[in-house]
């Protein structure tokens, strides 16, 4: 909880402000049992109507009072509550950006947008609770009992004997559902995963008839989540029927002994009333704080989760140093780099060394997890090095700050990802104030011009959900384009020209040769004619480097090469 203390910046003087006008409210509320019994002591009792209307004005008041005083209370806890669960959702999503990509992976995708959406929601209602109730019902019920036992501190032993009681059923309940509620949240975690897999990969989904099996797994998932929440809210709905049960019986014991007491003169009807009316009010009072307790329960265990996410430390840290690019220095060196993901078990890279000059252009070749993205991946600091080091422009890519290190470097995934909006809100992630003149060029370098030039409003032109108007094909060349539009001194094409057709390749990797000369490029291909005419390739089997050099040269030394080039080429 402490970690979530700093996001109240701002809302201090709503969050004390409120808890006040809730307990200027409490006090007109235990004023008006006292009034009540002035008018059946006095009033009825003397058949005086001109008092009974004046001091049912002065109830008048204070109802209209504790009214105001409760919606004031309720303005500065919604003010407080939102404000803070909207600074605590966006700290959130920013701490999540700066973690690294093993970070994001260890966490998991659905859990993190179930942490900031339907945890911060959970937190954000509690919070909105504890301001209005926390100070309220504690008050209440103390007030109460000491108004009551001013009236009649023999009568008073009921709810004395009561008051305990509902006390060790509420410790006991709430010290069971409060770790529950943290094993709920983790079950609405697979839910959010396998919403989040099913429509990404509805397509699929349909292409192998697996609706039916997915729709049953789903309902698996959901039918988990819905049995441990009813088995919690069973436990925890004990609560109120108890309570009520409890204070129910107290106030026919009140009633009882009152009423012995009332014919004997120790007390009168009035009082009696009155002593009825603080029951009422602990009776109330001890329900809320039930409910209060839930809903701290589990904003407590939605705040843990947060805490948590926040709690992880960005082990991908900014350098001290601005990348300032020169030519005179290489622009990509691998030094014996050898890197194994967090818990991945045996290296992903073992001992892997090249130099790239700039302007050059390195291709990597190898079977399906041999490691090429991950030679990619530790440029721009996606991953550190587990051993060795990675240079550009003749320095530890650590020692350069983390803008500076990926402004000068543009990345095309494998996995071409496009935002919905227009096609030029989708390329100027490259650069914001590029030119429609920028933009297009960049198309026609990559190739995408032909397709875009024959959209009615061209750039333009609206771009769905993750691109799913677009063929692979022309998500590709747009994310590509999307790249040149940065003009970075680096060009990462990571296997994003698988596809394209040959025609369209060839037009690509002549256009980025004539037009991007002076660009350092680096091509990871599974074709071997996508990179043969690189001045430097490397190949990549299981993690190491068997073959550097020329096409050439490896058909001559490196049998994997060699085998490769033949097979595509027959």
């Amino acid at each position: 909880m402490k970690r979530l203390l700093p996001y109240m910046k701002g809302y201090w003087k709503e969050c004390i402000l409120g808890p006040v006008f809730k307990l200027l409210e409490a006090i007109f509320e235990l004023i008006v049992p006292l009034v009540t019994a002035q008018i059946i002591d006095v009033g009825i009792a003397n058949r005086d109507s001109g008092y009974i209307w004046k001091m049912g004005g002065v109830m008048f008041v204070l109802a209209a009072c504790g009214l105001v005083f409760a919606l004031i209370c309720q303005y500065y806890a919604s003010k407080c509550a939102y404000g803070f669960g909207a600074a605590l959702r966006s700290a959130l999503y920013r701490h999540v950006n700066r973690l690294s990509h093993s970070a994001v992976d260890k966490l998991g995708t659905a859990s993190l947008i179930t942490r900031i959406t339907s945890d911060t929601n959970t937190v954000q209602s509690g919070l909105n609770m504890m301001i209005r109730l926390a100070t309220r019902c504690p008050f209440l019920i103390v007030g109460a009992a000491v108004m009551a036992m001013r009236i009649d501190l023999k009568l008073s032993i009921v709810f004395l004997v009561a008051i305990p009681i509902i006390g060790a059923l509420l410790y006991s309940v709430t010290r069971w559902t409060i770790p529950q509620y943290g094993k709920n949240q983790s079950k609405l975690d697979n839910i959010a995963r396998h919403t989040r897999e099913n429509l990404d990969g509805v397509r699929v989904i349909r292409a192998f008839s697996r609706q039916q099996e997915e729709i049953e797994t789903y309902r698996e998932d959901c039918h988990v989540f819905a049995k441990r929440s009813i088995l919690v809210g069973r436990i925890g709905s004990i609560l109120n029927p108890a309570s009520f049960l409890i204070m129910n019986l107290g106030i026919v014991a009140v009633l009882w002994f009152g009423g012995v007491r009332v014919d004997i003169g120790h007390l009168t009807q009035g009082e009696l009333t009155a002593f009825v009316n603080y029951m009422t009010q602990i009776s109330l009072s001890m329900v809320r704080m039930a409910e209060l307790l839930v809903s701290f329960n589990k904003a407590a265990a939605s705040a843990k989760r947060v805490s948590a996410v926040l709690a992880e430390t960005p082990d991908i840290t900014d350098g001290e140093v601005e990348l300032v690019p020169d030519a005179a220095q290489p622009a990509v060196t691998f030094s014996h780099v050898t890197f194994a993901y967090p818990g991945g078990g045996a290296p992903a890279l073992h001992d892997i060394s090249f130099t790239l000059h700039a302007g050059e252009t390195l291709g990597i070749i190898g079977g399906t997890g041999s490691g090429k993205s991950t030679v990619a991946n530790l440029i721009p600091r996606f991953y550190d090095a587990t051993e060795g080091q990675v240079q550009v422009y003749g320095r530890d890519v650590r020692d350069y700050t983390l803008d500076s290190l990926r402004s000068i470097i543009g990345v095309v995934p494998q996995k071409a990802t496009l935002v919905s909006g227009t096609i030029a809100e989708n390329l100027r992630w490259g650069d914001e104030m590029a030119s429609d003149t920028a933009l297009e060029q960049a198309c026609r370098t990559a190739q995408a011009w032909e397709f875009v030039s024959q959209t009615p409003n061209q750039l333009e032109t609206k771009v769905t959900q993750g691109g799913r108007s677009l063929s692979g094909g022309q998500k590709q060349r747009l994310t590509i384009a999307r790249a040149l539009v940065k003009q970075p001194e680096i060009l990462i094409l990571d296997d994003s020209m698988s596809a394209l057709d040959y025609a369209t390749d060839l037009a690509l990797r002549k256009a980025l040769a004539e037009e991007m000369a002076s660009m350092t490029k680096i091509i990871i291909s599974q074709r071997a004619t996508s990179i043969q005419h690189a001045d430097h390739i490397l190949v990549m089997d299981e993690g190491k480097c068997v073959g550097y050099g020329t096409h050439e040269t490896l058909l001559e030394t490196c049998p994997i090469y060699a085998d490769i080039y033949a097979t595509q080429m027959q």
